[in-house]
């Protein structure tokens, strides 16, 4: 219980190594036409390199969760970020693009790894009356990675040139390592648990419907975000700077959302915020239907999807931990992180497919709407089947797991 006393500032820690890993995987788009121009390849190629990294990501953060499970966690932190360092390293150096697209994988598996840990981390220490607050200041490192990293990153590249992003990103990495040797306890989990009682959870149905329901709101949620500059082209123009306006108000009231959610899964229960959530999600996207041509009235409703889209990431971990059982949180954690990259992954193939053969982006909005309701509907439907949400704000999955040194 000591090690609780003080537990936002290393949870706070905790979310500066979000945001820098998470950082790692955004400034890549904004590099790639200097990438392409130095390794002198297409720009299909050159995306392939963020392609790389957020598949690697996706497929190996919940794989990399079970077998490090009964590791402590200062040490699986360390080493996904020794791994982000190692991956950076060779992104700056390499000169062919076979290696850089394989340093791309190897920092993408460093970032699978410590995001999840991060987050089991942070739960821990914060306890169960504060887990859902904890959790939300983790997830908000990917938010503002969003908001600061990825400008940031961009604007550096554009004046030093893009290696000189990537080193910058792999030195912060480098001063979060030393942070967190430090400043972090020795927390370990379970050691009698076996990699195969990890797994449990992949037959959990309880799990796999709270999994379910982080793909089906991510792919609303990214529809119209993936596809902004087509769907607001009424309202800017084409014109680039009030893009990048409607990018930073969104990832702004995304973080509120985020840390606001947290609280209010504390207080509340996590399901009901979903619901929430979800919902909000589709009311908003519907009313930006009659809003596309004025960019004010864009701006303001950018800002609320912003708040109700980042709301539903926070208390889906929330959930799933609570139906982890003993040392296998982490495992779930991961799983709901790459479901989310899934979702993306589909909202970017689904929304080429409506462009193609509807050709018009205001077609975005309302599909977007239905996959949020069904999100929500789904989370009602579930755990009013079951009797209740297993995931309460008083069970502490978490704190049984872990023992510390």
């Amino acid at each position: 219980m000591s090690q609780r006393h003080g537990w936002r500032a290393r949870a706070a820690l905790l979310t500066l190594g979000a945001f820098v890993v998470s950082t790692d995987g955004y400034i890549i788009v904004g590099l790639l036409p200097e990438i392409r121009s130095t390794l002198q390849i297409s720009t299909a190629e050159a995306g392939q390199l963020v392609s790389a990294y957020a598949l690697v990501y996706a497929l190996l953060a919940p794989v990399l969760a079970a077998v490090t499970g009964a590791w402590p966690r200062r040490r699986v932190l360390l080493i996904a970020l020794a791994l982000v360092g190692l991956g950076n390293t060779g992104t700056a150096l390499a000169q062919d693009y076979g290696l850089v697209l394989a340093s791309r994988m190897v920092a993408g598996s460093g970032a699978a790894l410590f995001s999840a840990g991060a987050v089991v981390t942070a739960a821990y220490l914060a306890g169960n009356h504060r887990r859902g607050s904890a959790v939300a200041m983790v997830t908000a490192g990917a938010t503002l990675a969003l908001v600061l990293g990825a400008p940031l990153g961009t604007f550096i590249g554009d004046a030093w040139g893009w290696q000189s992003t990537i080193w910058v990103v792999t030195a912060v990495a480098g001063v979060v390592s030393v942070a967190i040797a430090f400043l972090l306890p020795e927390i370990r989990l379970d050691q009698t648990t076996t990699l195969r009682q990890r797994l449990v959870p992949l037959a959990d149905r309880r799990v796999l419907k709270v999994l379910l329901v982080t793909m089906v709101a991510f792919i609303g949620i990214f529809l119209p975000f993936t596809y902004m500059s087509a769907v607001f082209e009424p309202a800017t123009g084409g014109d680039q700077s009030r893009l990048a306006l409607l990018l930073l108000v969104f990832g702004i009231a995304a973080t509120v959302g985020n840390l606001t959610a947290g609280s209010l899964a504390d207080r509340y229960g996590p399901r009901l915020v979903v619901i929430g959530a979800t919902m909000g999600v589709a009311a908003v996207f519907l009313l930006m239907l009659p809003a596309r041509e004025t960019f004010v009235l864009v701006a303001v409703m950018n800002g609320l999807s912003g708040v109700v889209s980042f709301s539903v990431i926070g208390p889906q971990q929330h959930r799933i931990i609570g139906y982890a059982p003993p040392g296998s949180a982490s495992l779930v954690t991961s799983l709901n992180i790459s479901t989310a990259h899934l979702g993306n992954f589909l909202a970017s193939a689904l929304g080429a497919v409506i462009l193609t053969t509807a050709g018009s982006a205001a077609l975005l909005l309302p599909t977007a709407a239905v996959f949020a309701l069904i999100a929500a509907l789904l989370t009602w439907w579930y755990t009013r089947s079951a009797g209740g949400d297993g995931a309460s704000p008083t069970s502490d999955t978490a704190d049984s797991t872990v023992a510390t040194q």
